[in-house]
């Protein structure tokens, strides 16, 4: 919790506000005295300077909204997760699509007038935790700028998507680093983050020049190993002091800013929120303890030089995978009698924090869900009451609360300061957490998953602790939480939340613990959101009453947006289901009834109908299998099923609709090219990763004996069910390895 002015005399760091010299920067800083809310363009995936996804148009407003209808509809060519939000500036949108593509369209009529598709090793799909996700696009100075998912920085044409510069912002290709965060224009600077915390990758952020790609400056987010030399940053020598002399640097130590980067023009700084510690258990990556900086923070950097400027750590002693990587909004609020410069933040570890901008002194810290990994937080010491008696794994399992999920996730929040209103979806939900093996004993295994835990949530908890060995079971069911698990599994909510005391104003029910929403909120009082199951509302702001709604058959988790072309009002979404946990799709996300289309829906007043996409055709059952191979065993089967839960599930989750194929449903031509598949590398253009390096032959053989194994019975009991007439997708318990 230390701050940077307590050890700013032994590095000799500048003061917060720095000194604005450039006129650019400058320029921006005006924009600092405006009241937040986009106009007729929404220039940046969070729509104005604040980042706020609050709109001042009024053209749509309670009186008409039920008016509301589909004004243009563009198809993306692509079947997999979006979360972006588009970007519109004079009558052009630009947006980004999953792995990094990019579309201009004429934002009045859709038409198309460029895309962009990347070109990259689709290899990168082994490190990509959480799908081929992309959260948007950067646009300045004649450039459209985006992060495709192997990590290459591209600038393309405003006009024509021709390329100006691309680089690589990869600082190590051995470890398991990818991009999906949007990039974050600061002045004349692009900044950019990454992801690869759960594999071995250690967090930096990187600023490039906007005219030619050259690099400005890096900051690293966690420290290196000591034996190495001295750090590259300053700052991470006071760092260091907080990590144990045992620390596992060979894995990489986390900290990835994989989204949340926001520019701060008022203090000209980028405020960057950093990720999870790598492996979460600390017992693995730092033995010993210590707060571990500066992992699950937000840091602020001076925009010119790189340097920090404060520091304020959200999750210390990290062990649950509560990152502090979501949105942020930057405001003013009045805080006891004073105007004061604030960031809005709801990271995953359950709190709302208000932090000030100047000095990253937390205003406010209060619970939004449940809790056991803390029990507060003291705005005076501006320190958390740590409860590793509740949520430490490491010599036993604990059930934690928030779960991995977070209280808060991507998915951004809205916030409207006419009524001092923050609109979010919350996720009340914890998981159960244990370690895989000895904490001193773990094995690095390069360019893989490294999270040293595992994780079932609560909401199938019940159901799986009937599964566990009975040592296990009985220590789960001993936890005080839970008889959380008994009361509530989950709840899973759109809230309007009063930022200072945490307060809900009102809440609206989601479809279950996997449907979440971005939000949009406008200045007359409409709070605009999709659900998974596809429909698209329109509440009021002040009750959370549906005022309008409309069915689209395409499931929405990204934030809706709104511009105005030729004095007409739109609001715009993109729809697609994936992300974290993506392989798991819920029975009542559109994705699971009819398929995952990609789409952008862009509705008007007085508009069409939206076209509703067909449902998908019944399951069948699964082909015969081959015969099991001759010298398979009860052991080789077991130890099969073990390696595909530890490196196939991520992906292949063996679920009905699932995105990629459910492998208990192999066609012979598939079991006969097992081996060039998976270790060969056969169809890594198709996104399928070899893993050559990581399995041998034997172990390949193994999870395939495995497989076999379970398609002949599920085959025969899948034919049974259709001679019944009954439905064959029937679904397992949704257990992940992180989310």
């Amino acid at each position: 919790m230390s701050r940077i002015l307590a050890f700013a005399a032994v590095i000799g760091l500048a003061a917060c506000t720095a000194a604005v010299s450039d006129p650019q920067t400058a320029a921006s800083l005006a924009s600092a005295d405006l009241p937040l809310g986009a106009g007729e363009d929404w220039d940046n995936p969070g729509g104005d300077w604040g980042e706020s996804h609050f709109s001042r148009l009024e053209t749509i407003n309670r009186s008409n909204v039920a008016r509301m209808g589909l004004a243009w509809e563009y198809d993306m060519g692509t079947a997999r997760v979006q979360e972006a939000t588009p970007v519109v500036i004079d009558g052009v949108m630009y947006t980004a699509g999953n792995l990094g593509r990019v579309y201009a369209l004429n934002a009045a009529t859709g038409e198309e007038l460029w895309t962009f598709t990347p070109e990259l090793d689709m290899q990168v799909n082994r490190s990509a935790c959480c799908d081929q996700a992309n959260r948007g696009v950067a646009v300045a100075d004649g450039k459209v700028m985006v992060g495709a998912l192997d990590g290459k920085l591209w600038a393309l044409d405003m006009a024509t998507g021709e390329p100006v510069w691309s680089v690589d912002t990869i600082v190590d290709h051995t470890r398991g680093y990818t991009s999906t965060g949007a990039p974050e224009v600061a002045g004349d600077l692009v900044v950019i983050g990454n992801g690869g915390a759960e594999y071995d990758a250690r967090g930096y952020v990187t600023a490039y020049r906007i005219a030619d790609g050259s690099q400005a400056w890096r900051f690293f987010t966690v420290p290196r190993d000591p034996a190495e030399g001295p750090q590259e940053n300053p700052e991470l020598e006071p760092a260091l002091a907080t990590w144990s002399e045992e620390t596992r640097w060979d894995i990489g130590g986390g900290g990835t800013a994989w989204d949340a980067i926001v520019y701060d023009p008022q203090f000209d700084q980028v405020i960057v929120g950093t990720g999870n510690g790598g492996p979460y258990p600390q017992a693995i990556r730092s033995p010993g303890g210590g707060d571990n900086l500066y992992l699950n923070s937000l840091v602020a950097l001076d925009r010119e030089t790189g340097r920090m400027n404060w520091y304020f750590q959200e999750t210390p002693q990290d062990n649950w995978d509560l990152t502090a990587t979501q949105p942020m909004i930057l405001a003013s609020m009045d805080v006891e009698g004073e105007e004061r410069p604030v960031i809005l933040h709801t990271p995953k570890n359950g709190n709302f924090y208000v932090v000030d901008r100047e000095n990253g002194h937390a205003h406010a810290a209060n619970p939004l869900v449940r809790m056991n990994w803390s029990d507060g937080f003291d705005t005076e010491t501006q320190k958390h009451n740590i409860t590793l008696a509740e949520s430490d794994y490491s010599d036993g399992p604990k059930i934690v609360y928030p779960g991995s999920p977070g209280a808060r996730n991507w998915y951004p929040a809205a916030y409207d300061p006419t009524r001092e209103t923050y609109f979010a979806h919350v996720l009340d939900m914890g998981n159960l957490l244990f370690l895989t093996g000895p904490a001193d004993d773990v094995e690095y295994k390069e360019k893989a998953l490294n999270a040293g835990a595992a994780i079932i949530f609560t909401s199938d908890l019940q159901a799986a602790a009937e599964t566990l060995p009975p040592p296990l079971q009985a220590a789960v069911m001993a936890e005080a939480a839970w008889k959380w698990v008994l009361d509530k599994p989950f709840e899973s909510q759109l809230r309007a939340i009063d930022p200072l005391t945490g307060d809900t104003k009102w809440a609206v029910e989601s479809l279950g613990w996997q449907d979440r929403h971005g939000v949009l909120s406008t200045q007359n009082g409409l709070v605009f959101h999709g659900d998974v199951g596809g429909t698209l509302y329109a509440r009021d702001a002040d009750t959370g009453e549906a005022l309008w709604s409309i069915e689209t058959g395409s499931t929405i988790m990204a934030a809706p947006m709104t511009y105005m072309v030729e004095g007409v009002q739109y609001v715009a979404v993109q729809t697609g289901w994936g992300g974290g946990g993506w392989g798991f799709v819920p029975r009542y996300a559109a994705a699971y009834q009819k398929g995952n289309a990609n789409r952008i829906l862009v509705f008007r007043l007085d508009g069409g109908q939206v076209a509703i996409p067909a449902d998908l055709p019944p399951l069948q059952p699964a082909p015969e299998p081959p015969p099991q191979y001759a010298d398979a065993t009860p052991e080789m089967i077991a130890a099969g099923a073990a390696m595909f839960t530890e490196n196939c599930t991520m992906c292949h989750s063996n679920q009905p609709r699932a995105p990629l194929p459910d492998l208990r449903r192999m066609n012979r031509g598939v079991h006969a090219g097992f081996q060039q598949i998976v270790r060969g590398g056969l169809f890594v253009s198709r996104g399928m990763p070899h893993f050559e390096d990581l399995l041998t032959e034997d172990e390949v053989k193994a999870i395939h004996a495995w497989l076999i194994s379970v398609q002949g019975p599920l085959r025969e009991r899948e034919l049974q069910l259709q001679a019944e007439g009954l439905p064959l997708d029937t679904q397992s318990l949704t257990i992940l390895s992180n989310y």
